[in-house]
């Protein structure tokens, strides 16, 4: 088979992706990564310089890379030796595996000739980042639907499900972004948290301490307190006494900020492992059960892996062959991939402006039996 190599500006399409057992795959392909170096790789081989700033693979892999030419320097192929200087452009040619997601539809809940919005399902990343590329919602929008060019006006993390706006012009979206930066947007999340939440308003004022490494923050409070300021109000909805639904409205916009202020409340997101103290998951592993079906054990990937694989290599017509170079091959999973995607108990349910506001169904956890 020739190799045919992508780039940011080929289009995904709707034959790109293989769903089975509630998981969507990427069928893997051929990609060109390009940087241009940076001042502070100037001076260093070009082994070197992959080696210490991406360490996804061994070193003796981007010896082979840089001898057989998968990785070039302005175009050409280089010795292993050649030392970089800096704004040269660098070309790294992969066999791109990208994480899987929950195989669950995108569905557009409003379409305007400049507005979209859309459910956006747990688990799926909003836009090309890291690994991702295919399998985020603006690529399966534009692989099932055609829509392009797509800009988002508003951030949700991962985990994070529901309401996503996106404007169809950058004017737009430009407007948008005005009007956040200036304080105008209402926006209004829910989420199952542990316990029985205060029946009275509450207002968590805590700075938020963003720590890059550790992928958490912290929340913060009194004269030293450390990160940005941040205030959110939260409503309970209902209760059964063991966990609540609370209406979470964020007055300012921090990394995990609804997370980390529930957290600081004491009353955490019922299935939020990373802001749940040890007494926190014993209370709320009773409630869990219903939203089982969304968990997938290791074994039990590794099955759905080597299942999809063999029928990809029988019936895939070259779709998706095994590259004597990829570290992952022959799994359809980049290595070190995390197989539990259950989305994360929190969800947008509404976001307004001036003169506008768009809604987002509530999803099933939020009635508690």
């Amino acid at each position: 088979m020739d190799i045919v190599w992508q780039t940011p500006a080929n289009p995904p399409h709707p034959h790109d992706y293989i769903c089975r057992n509630g998981i969507r795959f990427v069928r893997p392909y051929y990609f060109e990564f390009i940087a241009h170096v940076k001042n502070r790789w100037s001076g260093k081989t070009i082994v070197d310089l992959f080696a210490e700033e991406f360490k996804g693979r061994p070193y003796e892999y981007y010896v082979s890379a840089v001898k057989c030419g998968r990785i070039q320097v302005d175009g050409e192929m280089v010795s292993v030796s050649y030392i970089v200087k800096s704004s040269q452009r660098i070309s790294h040619f992969v066999h791109r595996h990208e994480p899987p997601v929950m195989a669950c539809d995108v569905p557009i809940l409003h379409k305007e000739p400049d507005v979209l919005t859309v459910c956006k399902p747990a688990s799926v990343p909003v836009h090309p980042c890291g690994q991702y590329r295919k399998n985020t919602v603006v690529g399966i929008l534009q692989a099932e639907h055609g829509l392009a060019p797509l800009f988002p006006v508003h951030r949700l993390d991962r985990p994070v499900s529901g309401l996503l706006i996106l404007a169809r012009n950058a004017a737009k979206a430009d407007i948008f972004r005005q009007q956040i930066e200036a304080g105008l947007v209402h926006k209004q999340y829910i989420a199952k948290v542990v316990g029985e939440f205060p029946e009275d308003e509450l207002i968590v004022d805590a700075n938020i301490d963003y720590n890059a490494r550790e992928g958490r923050s912290t929340a913060e409070v009194g004269d030293s307190a450390k990160g940005k300021a941040a205030s959110t109000k939260f409503t309970r909805i209902s209760t059964n006494g063991t966990q609540s639904i609370v209406l979470c409205e964020p007055i300012s916009g921090r990394t995990h900020q609804i997370r980390v202020h529930l957290q600081y409340s004491g009353h955490p997101i019922a299935n939020d492992m990373l802001y749940m103290s040890e007494q926190s998951v014993d209370r709320s592993f009773k409630g869990l059960s219903a939203d089982r079906s969304a968990r997938i054990s290791d074994a039990s990937m590794t099955l759905i892996f080597d299942e999809v694989l063999n029928e990809c290599e029988e019936n895939s017509n070259g779709d998706f062959s095994i590259d004597p170079m990829c570290t992952n091959c022959p799994n359809l999973a980049p290595k070190g991939y995390d197989a539990d995607k259950e989305g994360l108990w929190l969800h947008c349910i509404r976001y307004s402006g001036p003169g506008w506001m768009y809604e987002c169904p509530y999803p099933e956890w939020a009635k508690l039996g």
